[in-house]
């Protein structure tokens, strides 16, 4: 495995197969105490925590020795079975042996034991085994059911007369029981007790949980939702401070209503004067929150309230970030060296390139980039169950985290062409239809951290433009879209009006040379164009191109695997918020790259005259 995996996908609570097993990684309080430290002062700032660690690395691509400090796994499922015999045994950490599979000891010659395919999990973050004697045993009466002498002796039987989970069943072989069910409906609940806990906490470590139980099988997607926050490393001296927020601020301080908040903080009223306040200014919650414990010394109270753990925190890293690619000039660091380019169409009055050359603003090529994602913790079941911190027993104040290098392409569009693009009413309709689905999704606080306080035309309008980019990039510099990631610049209330496409891996791909070399005029003209082009038809056409919503939550529009999806690794949002008509136009929207297609077939179709 490598570093970079213990962060993602492999990181505290994933389950992990390997050569013929199984095991979940632990949480960080079971971290060896010499590892390297990872550095972002801006990012730890904005999570609250005191820093961040990584795993400690091989010496060498030898795995150097077994037995060295690392970030530690233990076997799970428990129940293990042999292929052979059908036997089912319960695996200890007692039995384990250093280096050694676990075995059957009744098989000859000897075979390795396999985990068992389901586990349960629960809302609260709860990962534990099935209990397979109650299912053998759930048919019973419960006289029937304690009457049974023994708890550890069951079979994993296979059957030639059915198919499927049909086929599959647990036998109890304790001498006068016999008791017997297969797995036909084994997923899904079945009213088992969850275990409270996680595998590798202690017994004392167990919370009193009453959620329903849902067996799963152990490499289903809802088993591990890692919360994972990243930043880029730049130079923090030379951004700029936020003017906006400031004015923002003193516009707080100067409503009517300010000194009545003050008064009312923590009391029945103070959420009424919020509202009006927000309504009166515009400001959010994160500054309301700033200044009212600035102004009275009481820190705001955790979210998730009575008692309940408080979620992860959602920064907005994206300011600053914003601040230095769009900085007149950026002195090179060691992990931060950009240089400002062009499309290369100045002075071009050919259509369709004076069209891209207007309706296109700055370009800035990231020659080196330092990105450090950190691993908050994780959800089950769904991305908006309870959030389990990756330090289960909340005494640490540093997070995992793993620092990768790389290069990028920032593209900005122009600031008077997108504006007047978004001043449309048929525009502003489209994107309102999207913003109703997202404010009903379950999913509508987790994406309000990348996307602000509301859904902007220009939001889904960049980060379409950003998946289609990657695709097109795909083809042209070589790398696959698994390894090009994007960070959008989309807030109206930072001005922001650009999207970065970066590599950034743990290994050799992530810093090749080829993407900034695509950033280069001419080629990245020409590749917009080609992506404009490509962009105006897919083969899932006419059903795409008019789809009315697409997508987890219907989220999507005109978005399809065809077209526009990325693998999620490379996405911000997971692949929501996606319209390619708001690019290319197309179900009475016009696209804001329209004129660039329309123009391109125009000379197309004079140069074939």
């Amino acid at each position: 495995m490598r570093q970079a995996q213990t962060v993602l996908p492999f990181g505290v609570g994933a389950v992990f197969d390997i050569q013929g097993e199984s095991f979940v990684a632990t949480g960080i309080g079971d971290w060896p105490r010499k590892r390297p430290e990872v550095h972002s002062a801006r990012l730890a700032d904005q999570l609250g925590v005191s820093g961040f660690y990584a795993a400690p690395p091989a010496a060498d691509d030898r795995y150097d020795r077994q037995d060295a400090a690392g970030a530690p796994y233990i076997r799970f499922p428990s129940w293990l079975f042999c292929g052979a015999c059908r036997r089912m045994t319960r695996r200890r950490i007692a039995d384990e042996k250093p280096g050694t599979p676990p075995r059957c000891p009744g098989c000859s010659p000897v075979r390795q034991l396999a985990p068992m395919r389901f586990v349960q999990i629960c809302a609260d973050g709860h990962l534990g085994d099935v209990d397979w004697w109650f299912w053998a045993h759930s048919r019973l009466a419960p006289a029937q059911r304690h009457g049974c002498p023994a708890r550890d002796r069951l079979r994993f039987d296979v059957s030639d007369r059915a198919t499927g989970l049909e086929a599959l069943s647990v036998t109890c072989t304790a001498r006068g029981c016999g008791a017997s069910r297969d797995l036909l409906d084994v997923l899904g609940t079945h009213g088992m007790r969850c275990s409270g806990r996680n595998p590798w906490q202690r017994l004392d470590e167990a919370a009193d949980c009453v959620k329903p139980v849902q067996v799963v099988q152990r490499t289903a997607g809802n088993v591990y939702y890692p919360v994972v926050s990243s930043a880029l490393d730049i130079p923090e001296a030379e951004v700029p401070a936020d003017a906006g927020r400031e004015a923002l601020a003193e516009r707080v301080r100067a409503s009517d209503l300010w000194i009545p908040l003050c008064r009312a903080a923590g009391g029945a009223r103070a959420g009424t004067y919020r509202d009006m306040i927000k309504e009166d200014t515009g400001a959010d919650d994160a500054l309301l929150d700033a200044l009212l414990a600035e102004e009275t010394g009481i820190e705001p109270a955790p979210a998730g309230g009575d008692g309940a753990p408080a979620g992860p925190a959602v920064p907005d890293l994206s300011r600053e970030e914003w601040a230095a690619f769009t900085a007149p000039f950026q002195p090179p660091t060691r992990d931060f060296a950009v240089r400002a380019t062009g499309l290369g169409l100045d002075g071009e009055t050919a259509e369709p390139w004076a069209g891209l050359g207007r309706r296109v603003g700055r370009i800035v090529l990231a020659d080196r980039l330092r990105e450090v994602r950190a691993l908050q913790g994780f959800r089950r079941v769904s991305p908006s169950s309870t959030f389990v911190p990756a330090d289960t027993s909340r005494r640490l104040r540093w997070l995992p985290a793993v620092e990768v290098f790389g290069e990028g392409v920032f593209v900005t569009l122009d600031r008077d062409e997108l504006t007047a693009w978004e001043r449309d009413r048929r525009v502003r309709e489209h994107v309102a239809g999207m913003r109703e689905d997202l404010s009903r999704s379950f999913q509508a606080d987790r994406l309000a951290a990348v996307t602000g306080e509301e859904l902007s035309p220009r939001f889904v309008l960049l980060h379409t433009f950003a998946h289609l980019l990657i695709r097109q990039l795909s083809f042209e510099s070589g790398y696959s879209t698994a390894s090009l990631r994007e960070r959008v610049y989309a807030r109206p209330e930072h001005d922001q009006h650009g999207v970065l496409v970066y590599t950034a891996a743990g290994d050799a791909e992530g810093t090749l040379g080829g993407l900034v070399q695509q950033g280069e005029a001419p080629r990245l003209a020409e590749t917009l164009l080609r992506m404009t082009e490509a962009a105006a038809w897919c083969s899932a056409d006419p059903l795409c191109a008019e789809h009315t919503g697409q997508g987890f939550d219907s989220l999507n529009r005109a978005a399809c695997h065809a077209c526009a999806l990325l693998p999620e690794t490379s996405c911000e949002t997971g692949n929501t918020l996606l319209d390619r008509s708001l690019v290319v136009g197309g179900g009475h929207v016009p696209g804001y790259f329209e004129p660039i297609i329309a123009a391109a077939r125009t000379a197309a179709a004079a140069a074939l005259e």
